[in-house]
Formats: C-alpha cells, structure tokens, sequence
C-alpha cells in the first residue's frame, strides 16, 4: 500500500506533519478528515520532482549516513530478533525516526512490504541509501527464515567498518593538522616577515648571506608567482582525478600504491580486512559464494584488488577451491587464503573469513597508529628546521652588521 506524507490542521489549529498509508491520495485525505485533520497538502512519500530526479540524486544527500545506517540496522535486528513482526517493527522505528526524511523513507518501506513486497525487494527500490550487498544480505535472512539473526550480523559488520574508519581517521588527523598549519605559518613568514626584515639592509650596499639571498629570492617567488602556482597545482589535481577515472590508469595506479613501504601494507591490510568480513557475513548469511565473492569484490577501493577478486571469482566459477583461487592472486596477504582453505577444509568458512578480517583490521589499526606516532614528532622537527631557517636567513644580517660596527 502506498504512503503518502501530508501536513494537516488539528482542532486546535496546530500544525501536524506525518505519513498515512492509502491506496490513493484522496484516500489519504479521507483517513485525515475521520481522524479530525483538515488536510493542507498530501503526496507520495519520497516521490522525487518530475524531471528532477538526476539532480536531486547528485546534490541531496542520503536520508541514512553511514552511522545512522548502522544504528536503525541494531535497532530493528533488536526488534526483529525479539519476535515483533517486520511490519510492526517498520511502524515503530517510523514513529521514533529522528528526522522527516527518515520517517518518510522508513514509511515506505513498511508500505511495500505490507503490500505484499519482500523486505529486500522494498530496500533495494532505494540504492542510495542501501547498497546491493546490504539488500543481499537481507534477501538471505528473508530466504532462510532467520532475518533477526542476519540482521545483527549485518549491524555487527556496520559498526565495526565505523570503528575501523574512525581509528583510521583519527590517527592521520592529528598530522594532518600540523602539516596544515605548518604549512600556512611557512608562506607567512616567506610573503610578509623575511621581505620586512630584509628591506631594512638593502641600503647597507653589503653582500648579504647566502641564506638570506636563498630566502629573499624563494620569498619574491611566493609573492610574485604565488597564485599561478597555486593554479597550476589545481590544474595538475584536475588532471589526476581525470586520470584516476579511468579504469586502466587507475588500476596501474594502485597495484603501484600498494607497492609502497608502509601506506602500501595499510591499503593492503585495510581492503583485505573489508573483503575478508564482507565475504564472511555473505556467505554465513546463506549466499552462495559466486555471489558472494561478486559483491565482496565491489567493496574493494583498491581497483588492483578488486580485479585479482574478480579473477579468484572466474577460478571459483570453473571448480577451483576459494583458498586455491586466492593464493594465485599474489597481492592478497599470503594470511587470507591459509584461513580460507581452514575453513574449506573445516566447514566453517564463514567464521574463519571472519578471523582473518579481524586479524588483518587489528593489524590495520596497530600499523596506523604506528604511523601516527611516527609522523607526528617528524613533522614537528621538520616544521622546526624550516622556521630555524628562516629566523637565520634573518639574523645573519644582522650579526654580519654588528661584526662590521665593531
């Protein structure tokens, strides 16, 4: 049954904004009127503007964020799983939504499935907000019959990809920072103090120090060139990002980033990780492993990865073991396929996939932290060699005068 949202005038003369269920919007209005709202307005929910759906998908953003996505996924694996049925619990989670777009959204999918819908088949009439290996795993916890259990899986999975996101993001956060401020004190102290300072022994007719004579004249270059510089850095970013859009420049350019010392290992362990649990969920949720090795794949930021995946997925095809396929593909850890074959050889391939993303994201998050910790004195020392450069570049001068003077 379709949803509709309507805003409506009580008997007090407030306001009230909702959604009802209707089979058409003149329905709706009669559901209003019988509950004592005099009806302003009434549309289907969710319903993009004619000829505005392309930009509406490109500038508005997801009703659920990836946070949020994860938190109504524990929220109704919670219901689910305590044996509230998918409709009542659709209702619940709609009248405790924290935002219109949310309550919206979750309305319609309760809408869909109470018209006789699956619920996978209801997420997947929205992309933006659940993505194909979301829906799939829904779509097996439909078929097997235990939708709460792979719902808290699902939520279980959510939630660490935040965590692991997060630890990530706050390791490179700091040094980010400092290379920023570094970086803006440096011009300041080149464009205004070293030029200020310098101008005063111009008329002196004294050489001045090499030192000074180097900083003056990178000085004059920020000033005078500064901005076709800074254009000039734009164009060459442009052009990277046109490259990086094509498929063959981009998977050249990362099987060469994961070749890097240490950013190469952390791009390694971090997509590994994601593969590995995003597999081990699949095909513990009951989807088969073609299946479930295709969607793992397309997870993989890493175009060299997630082509040697999609190779593993071809070998897989024509009868080659998943721990066989993998360890012929060279740029996955050596760690993935010796769990994938343990688990084979166990019949507990989802727990052992499961291990080997734990394992790989606790070495992910130890390698990053480790960076951090190195990044950070090493960019204080560096940002304190340059200002000693140039608080020199303007002392000497002045030393070489007084020694003159006396």
């Amino acid at each position: 049954m379709p949803a509709f949202s309507f805003e409506a005038l009580d008997d007090q003369g407030q306001t009230r904004k909702g959604v009802v269920e209707a089979d058409s919007a003149k329905a709706a209005r009669s559901q209003l009127r019988a509950q004592a709202l005099v009806p302003l307005a009434v549309e289907a929910a969710l319903e993009p503007p004619a000829g505005g759906a392309r930009s509406s998908a490109l500038w508005s953003r997801p009703v659920f964020g990836a946070t949020a996505l994860a938190i109504w996924t524990r929220q109704l694996a919670g219901l689910v799983s305590s044996g509230l049925p998918l409709e009542r619990a659709l209702t619940a989670l709609a009248d405790e939504a924290e935002s219109e777009g949310q309550r919206h959204l979750v309305a319609v999918l309760r809408a869909e499935v109470n018209g006789g819908s699956t619920f996978a088949r209801a997420l997947q009439q929205h992309p933006r907000e659940f993505s194909d290996i979301y829906c799939a795993v829904i779509g097996a916890g439909e078929h097997s019959g235990h939708l709460g259990l792979v719902l808290e899986r699902l939520a279980d999975d959510l939630e660490e990809r935040q965590a692991l996101k997060a630890k990530l993001v706050g390791a490179a956060l700091y040094p980010a920072i400092v290379t920023l401020v570094s970086i803006v004190i440096v011009i300041f102290l080149v464009s205004y103090v070293v030029p200020q300072v310098a101008s005063v022994f111009a008329g002196t007719k004294r050489a001045l120090p090499f030192l000074t004579v180097a900083m003056l004249a990178i000085s004059s270059f920020v000033r005078n060139h500064g901005m076709w510089a800074l254009t000039a850095i734009i164009l060459i970013a442009i052009c990277a990002r046109w490259a990086m859009a094509r498929a063959v420049f981009r998977e050249k350019f990362d099987a060469a980033w994961l070749t890097l010392p240490l950013v190469g290992r952390l791009a390694r362990g971090y997509n590994t990780a994601r593969f590995a649990g995003t597999l081990a969920m699949l095909t513990g949720a009951g989807v088969p492993i073609l299946k479930a090795l295709q969607a793992a794949a397309e997870t993989l930021n890493n175009r060299a990865l997630r082509a040697d995946a999609l190779d593993a997925l071809v070998l897989v095809r024509e009868g080659a073991p998943l721990a066989s396929a993998l360890a012929q593909k060279k740029r996955f850890p050596s760690l993935l396929p010796m769990f994938a074959r343990l688990g084979e050889q166990t019949g507990q391939l989802p727990v052992m996939l499961q291990r080997a993303a734990t394992q790989f994201s606790t070495e992910v998050q130890r390698r990053a932290l480790q960076l951090a910790t190195l990044l950070e004195p090493l960019l204080i020392v560096t940002m304190g060699l340059v200002v000693m450069l140039i608080v020199l570049a303007v002392l000497l001068p002045i030393i070489q005068l007084n020694q003159f003077m006396k």
